[in-house]
């Protein structure tokens, strides 16, 4: 069965929660449920991990690439604009991530309009709302 690695960065456990106006009110559990269930009728399986510590986010890229796991969904949250280190680690995996994001990097504020893991990712999406993650689940299980 083909693996989907599903990682999401710094304040994505505090979905729901913070600033609903822009992130909706499910919580990350509700949504790794929804994608684990269509992931399952796609007939692949997803592998999640969220973090708020960058280096943890490295350290299971890395593990997961070494694992043999080749697809990948990623939303690193604020680590998109500011982490060299998330950046090289995605383009020294072996792992073809889609880059999500819940909200339009590019209509909110300037800082958010760079991406530094974009570049390294297979493609990316934003503005489509949690709806993102599964454009992207599709995208890679057809692969």
């Amino acid at each position: 069965m083909k693996k989907i690695a599903l990682i999401n960065g710094v304040n994505l456990d505090r979905l729901g929660k913070r600033e609903p106006q822009i992130y909706g009110s499910e919580t990350l559990p509700e949504l790794v449920s929804a994608i684990k269930a269509e992931a399952e009728k796609l007939g692949v399986e997803i592998i999640d991990y969220q973090s708020n510590v960058e280096g943890e986010i490295v350290n299971k890229i890395y593990e997961l690439s070494d694992a043999g796991v080749e697809l990948g969904i990623i939303n690193p949250a604020a680590f998109t604009h500011t982490s060299i280190a998330l950046r090289d680690c995605i383009a020294g995996a072996s792992i073809k991530f889609v880059e999500v994001h819940i909200s339009n990097i590019h209509k909110r504020e300037e800082f958010r309009h760079t991406s530094l893991t974009a570049p390294v990712c297979h493609a990316q999406i934003c503005g489509m709302g949690r709806e993102g993650y599964f454009a992207a689940l599709r995208y890679l299980a057809s692969l």
